[in-house]
This record gives C-alpha cells, sequence and structure tokens, in this order.
C-alpha cells in the first residue's frame, strides 16, 4: 500500500522511479485520457456551454490498469506537467479514477532531477480549477470554430477543408505578406563607396554620407554623377575621429518560442522536430553511470526567469571553465515578455556540469545537437558583456562627407561560447578593420570610386522561425501550440513550403478572402490576441470561462448564419497537365493531398488512378548516371531533390541542382538560397570546394549556349 504516482509518459515514469525507490510506484497514462468526441460537437451550447468529455479511443485499458494500481495504492499523485494541459490531464484522471478532488494530490516540478522531484513530494497541491477552466474555454473556443466553419468551407468550397480559430490567423499573416510582396514597387537608390588608402599603405572603404552637416541620399545616377563631378579633384580629408566603446549583451536564455526559432535557424529543425527532441530531452534519458536523468529543465515556457541556485552553479561553472573575468559582478536578469507566466523558469540544463561532449556518445545526433544549442545558450547568458572597440572616421571631400565605421572585438565575453542566429543577413559595413592612426587633418589617397544601383526589397517570406516570432509578438497562440499550427496550415494545403519559405496555396489564398468578409472577426489579428488576453485572465482567476465563452459565441453565431445564404460557392478548377491516364485515357489533374500535389485521374470515382507529381530539373543523377534528378516533397510539404530510379538510386539533396557542372572538377553544382533566389553555387563534392555567385555561373551557362 504505497504511493501511486502518475505522469503522462513512460519516458517521464522511467526517470521518476529512478528518484523515487521503494514505497512508490509510477504509472503513465500516455497523454490524455479523455476529451471531446471527434465525431460529434460534444459542447452543450444551452447549458452553459458544458463540455460532453468522453474515453478517447484506445485508453480503455490503460485506464483499467490505472484503477487496478489505485485500488492498491494508499495515496495518489498527480504529476503531470506544470501547464493548463497537464493541469487538465491531472483534472480528468482525478474524475475518471474517482479521487476526491478537495485532496492534495496534485505535484509539480519544472524539472525531472532528483531535488525538484522529492521537493514537490513535500508540497502536493488540490487542483488549480483556474488553469482548467482557460484549458476548457480553449478547447470549447477551437471546438465551436472548428465544427461549426469547417462544414460551410465543406459546402462552399471544398469537402475536407478545415478552419481554426488560430491557424486560420497564421494563413492570414501568410498571405497577407504574400499581396505585400505582389504589390511591392521597389525604390531605385545608389550608393557611393570610396576606397582610400592611409599612411603605410593601408587600404579601407568610405561610404557617402551627406553634404555638409545635412545626410543625403543618392535615388539615381544623375545624383551620383554630380557627386562625382563635384569631387573629381577633391581632396579627401580626414574631418573627425571618433572612438568609442560598445557592449553586446548575450542573448536570454531560450523560451519555447525563442528554441524553436533557434533551432530553426541554426540547425532547420522545424518546430514540431524541435518540441519532440526537446519532450526527450526534458523527460530523462540514459547517460550512462549516472542512469536515467532529464538534461533540461520544463519545455513550455515563456518566462526568461532562472533559478538563484542554477544562476550559482553557472558561476562555478564560469569561474572554473573560462575564468572570473568572463563572470559579470552580479548575476544577469532579463526581462520576460508581458503577461509571461514568472512562476516558470527559461529552458535550461539541469545542470551546467553535463556538458555537451561529455554526454554526447548516449545522445542521438539530433538530441546532441539541441542540446548543445540549450546548453550553450544558458552558459552565454550568464555570463559578461562583450566588448567593442568601434571608430567612426568622417572624411570631408569638398563639400561632401564620406564615412567609415569599423570595430575591433577587445573582450569576447559570451562571445566565446555562443552567438544568436538572425533571420537575415546581417550588413558586414561595421566589420571592417580600420587604420589606428587616423587623425583629423590627415590627407589620404582617393584609389577608387566605386557608385552601385540598388533597388529596395520586399518583405521577406516567413520562414518558421520568422513566422513562430511573428505569431508571439502578436499574441497569436501559445508557444506550446505553434507547431501544431504550422503542421496544420501546411498538411491541409493552405500553404507550402519552397526553399523553407512559406508560399500560400490557391486554396489558402480563397479560404482567408473568404473568412475576411463573412467572418472578419475570426480572422483578426488584434481579436484573436485579445482571445489570447482573455484565457489569461481566466487562469488568473479573473473572469469567468463561460462568459468569455458566451461573448464570442453570440457574435460568431450570428455571422454563421449570415455566411451560411451570402457565401457564394467557389469552384476550384483543377490544373490540367499533359499526362494521360493509363487506365482510361483522360488528362491527368494535379490534386492536393495531405502530403503535397500529386496527379490523379478526373475521373474519379470511377477512375482512382493517382501517380506521384514529377517536376524534372534537366539534371543526369551524378551518383547512378542513369536517372534524373526530380523535385520531390517530404509528407511536411518541405521540397527536396532525388534521383527518379529510387529506390534503385538513393541521391537526395535539399539545395536545387544547378544545370552547369562544376568548371573545376565537373562535378554535380547546387544553388545555395536567400528569400527563395540563389545568390552562389557550390560544388557538391567536398575535396573541390568549388563556390560561386549564382550570377558568375548564369553568365558562363548563357556564353556556352
Amino acid at each position: 500500500m504505497g504511493t501511486l504516482v502518475i505522469v503522462e509518459s513512460p519516458a517521464k515514469a522511467r526517470t521518476i522511479s529512478k528518484f523515487l525507490g521503494r514505497g512508490y510506484t509510477v504509472k503513465a497514462s500516455i497523454g490524455h485520457i479523455r476529451d471531446l468526441p471527434k465525431s460529434q460537437f460534444g459542447v452543450d451550447v444551452d447549458n452553459n456551454f458544458e463540455p460532453h468529455y468522453i474515453t478517447i479511443r484506445g485508453k480503455g485499458k490503460i485506464l483499467n490498469e490505472l484503477r487496478e494500481s489505485v485500488k492498491k495504492s494508499e495515496r495518489v499523485l498527480l504529476a503531470t506537467d506544470p501547464d493548463r494541459e497537464g493541469e487538465a490531464i491531472s483534472w480528468h484522471l482525478i474524475e475518471a479514477l474517482k479521487l476526491d478532488p478537495t485532496q492534495p494530490n496534485r505535484i509539480q516540478f519544472h524539472e525531472i532531477t532528483e531535488e525538484a522531484v522529492k521537493n514537490a513530494l513535500k508540497s502536493p497541491r488540490t487542483i488549480n480549477k483556474d488553469l482548467v477552466d482557460a484549458y476548457q474555454a480553449r478547447r470549447v473556443l477551437d471546438r465551436i470554430v472548428g465544427y461549426k466553419l469547417s462544414p460551410l468551407l465543406w459546402e462552399k468550397v471544398k469537402a475536407g477543408l478545415s478552419a481554426g480559430r488560430v491557424q486560420s490567423v497564421a494563413v492570414r499573416l501568410i498571405t497577407d505578406r504574400e499581396e505585400e510582396i505582389r504589390n511591392f514597387v521597389p525604390q531605385e537608390y545608389w550608393t557611393l563607396t570610396a576606397v582610400l588608402l592611409a599612411g603605410g599603405g593601408a587600404r579601407f572603404r568610405a561610404r557617402f554620407w551627406g553634404r555638409g552637416e545635412e545626410k543625403m541620399d543618392l535615388p539615381d545616377r544623375a545624383a551620383v554623377d554630380r557627386v562625382l563631378a563635384d569631387i573629381a579633384n577633391a581632396l579627401f580629408i580626414v574631418k573627425s575621429v571618433k572612438r568609442s566603446q560598445r557592449r553586446r549583451r548575450p542573448a536570454p536564455p531560450f523560451t519555447t518560442s525563442t528554441l524553436q526559432q533557434e533551432a530553426s535557424r541554426k540547425l532547420r529543425f522545424s518546430a514540431r522536430k524541435t518540441m519532440n527532441i526537446a519532450q526527450q530531452l526534458y523527460e530523462g534519458l540514459s547517460i550512462g553511470p549516472e542512469g536515467t536523468v532529464g538534461l533540461i529543465t520544463y519545455m513550455r515556457t515563456d518566462s526568461t526567469n532562472v533559478a538563484a541556485a542554477a544562476q550559482r552553479e553557472a558561476q562555478r561553472f564560469i569561474d572554473e571553465r573560462f575564468g572570473s573575468q568572463f563572470r559579470p559582478p552580479t548575476p544577469p536578469v532579463y526581462r520576460s515578455r508581458e503577461g509571461a507566466q514568472q512562476a516558470h523558469e527559461a529552458i535550461r540544463p539541469t545542470s551546467v556540469w553535463r556538458d555537451p561532449e561529455q554526454v554526447r556518445p548516449y545522445l542521438t545526433r539530433d538530441q546532441y545537437r539541441l542540446y548543445k544549442l540549450i546548453w550553450e545558450r544558458f552558459i552565454a547568458s550568464q555570463m559578461a558583456d562583450a566588448v567593442f572597440d568601434t571608430l567612426t572616421v568622417d572624411i570631408a571631400a569638398g563639400d561632401y562627407l564620406f564615412r567609415a565605421t569599423g570595430s575591433t572585438l577587445q573582450f569576447e565575453g559570451f562571445m566565446k561560447v555562443y552567438m544568436e542566429g538572425t533571420d537575415e543577413e546581417p550588413a558586414g559595413d561595421d566589420e571592417q578593420r580600420l587604420p589606428g592612426d587616423l587623425e583629423a587633418g590627415q590627407v589620404l589617397e582617393c584609389v577608387g570610386l566605386e557608385p552601385e544601383q540598388h533597388f529596395t526589397q520586399p518583405p521577406p517570406r516567413y520562414t518558421e522561425a520568422t513566422l513562430v516570432k511573428a505569431l508571439e509578438e502578436q499574441g497569436i497562440g501559445r508557444p506550446s501550440t505553434y507547431a501544431q499550427i504550422i503542421d496544420t496550415i501546411v498538411k491541409r494545403g493552405y500553404v507550402e513550403i519552397k526553399d523553407r519559405r512559406f508560399y500560400p496555396t490557391e486554396l489558402g489564398t480563397i479560404v482567408v478572402e473568404l473568412l475576411k468578409q463573412h467572418f472578419p472577426q475570426i480572422i483578426d489579428v488584434e481579436f484573436t490576441a485579445l482571445m489570447e488576453a482573455q484565457l489569461d485572465r481566466i487562469e488568473e482567476g479573473q473572469v469567468d470561462w463561460v462568459d468569455v465563452v458566451e461573448e464570442f459565441y453570440g457574435p460568431f453565431q450570428e455571422a454563421l448564419q449570415r455566411a451560411q445564404k451570402e457565401m457564394k460557392v467557389v469552384e476550384l478548377e483543377d490544373e490540367v497537365t499533359d499526362e494521360v491516364c493509363e487506365k482510361c485515357g483522360r488528362n491527368l489533374v494535379v490534386k492536393q493531398g495531405r502530403y503535397g500535389k500529386f496527379l490523379a485521374c478526373p475521373g474519379y470515382p470511377e477512375c482512382k488512378f493517382t501517380k506521384p507529381l514529377v517536376e524534372e530539373t534537366g539534371v543526369v543523377c551524378p551518383k547512378c548516371g542513369q536517372g534524373h534528378v526530380v523535385q520531390r516533397r517530404t509528407r511536411r510539404g518541405r521540397t527536396f531533390y532525388g534521383c527518379n530510379r529510387y529506390p534503385d538510386c538513393d541521391f537526395t539533396s535539399w539545395q536545387p541542382p544547378a544545370r552547369t557542372p562544376c568548371p573545376r572538377c565537373g562535378s554535380l553544382m547546387v544553388e545555395q538560397r536567400r528569400r527563395g533566389e540563389p545568390v552562389s553555387v557550390a560544388c557538391i563534392n567536398k575535396e573541390c570546394g568549388f563556390v560561386a555567385p549564382a550570377e558568375t555561373l548564369a553568365v558562363s551557362a548563357a556564353e556556352q549556349r
């Protein structure tokens, strides 16, 4: 008659069992045991929106095993995750197992370590009904939108479509961005760079700044030519030299959102993959003699807080590994975003002494890479600022002013361990090393003037990292839901991924336009963010969840009734191809399926012939020399390139193949892209290593033709 501890997953159960020992039995519920029915609406609108929960299909056996374990136990403790979802699982377990809800049988911890688990055992509490109510409100709101709006889209647009309260807004962000790009009008502008020589032959570059004290733009070639004419015989004289120091602060430790963004940038992980691997690191892995241990703290958090004990441990580690000069005088404090749950912690290693290289032999490649990212980010966040010596030199050429800027790393600080990634390529103007002996009045030799034409660029299409960032900044959804949102909009065919960027499909654009017209609130970014704020207020006990749902339901139901009468049927015409059905001879059409586009016979259901949609690249397979490289898609919609003789030949590449072979060794070249456009080409032969600008190769190919 010991204590039964119930968690969500077997991995978590194994880790906790190791800490508790005799007298404790740890069982897993394998996630939720109850939910709203899939085949029915499941919400009693006329009875305060009461949800009708049923046992999830396939969970009956698990529930019976838990009931038997409860009978044999003196006490039951529920140790599900410390968030709304975890609280709801515990609440469902109490009802399904007929436990006393007035008893303190809920424990929680933010890391699965022996100390954290044993401390949690000392302070059990009752279920937090506010957390459960916030969960129920979200579940009911999503059910109302999904189960009321989706049938309307089936009737008016296409069978099988789904509409979600949050996913629809995510699709809108992508379609709105596409419209911005489509309507963007490039503006011409020019830069003028002077290549200068100082004493001793030191060469550096200065950018045209303005005239006198006034900043001046160069909108066209005529403006550049006027400046060039005015400075044709001018001396270039150093007007002023400004030396200063700039400090760069480390990035805060990871939250769920920033972890997903950085893993996308640096590791090319999808949000789903990042969360799956983080879950494994959190729940516990066997790391040799130490046994099974949770390597990171809870990975669903929007707080940047760090426990004082963890900061002290990090300070000792930094002193020992790098020296006290790399540790700031006082532990750093980072501001969490507004509305963050301050009781939570940032994502960090459970012990900084578990160096990534130390645990690497026990982890998969992806587990190691994500753990290393989390470990380095946390260590860097507790380190001293990086310090740069900066130099700004203003140079007069007649009435005009040129400016050169540069910086030198004086103390690397946190940069010794980690540098945060960026979504776009950083400008490199400040990184040049300027001569250190420049002085006011010094005459410089101008060895060249380089005018260059530019055009303003449209905003870039979203990547997973920038979409997650936009969702968080605009208060849409919660970080723990971003992976599911992205998966859903791709699988439903509303967006597709090309070169790691999101493009709206015709279907996605049509659905968004219909929702804008008939359900402006549902698709409104600010309204969706307001609903998230209301869910937070429910969690804090400030408002009643039924009132929030009722306030939403009335206007939504009215809009639904109007749309059923006013929304016109949209005919989506399939794209007809030249390929012929092998069974009946009709021309095949392009269809959108769960895993992307495919070819199908338009005679369905009489003829059910289908085949993969293959896009030729015109490049011979470099591995087998017999097949051709074709464009394919993964199940998540990501584009890759492979041999059409698969599985006989397993050649694949994430980068598009270039039609021109490597001029150095003759191997296949692949395009390296930015914002969907090729910027360079590189040889796949690592021993060759040839790289060239994309336009250089294009010119070469044109000359050959």
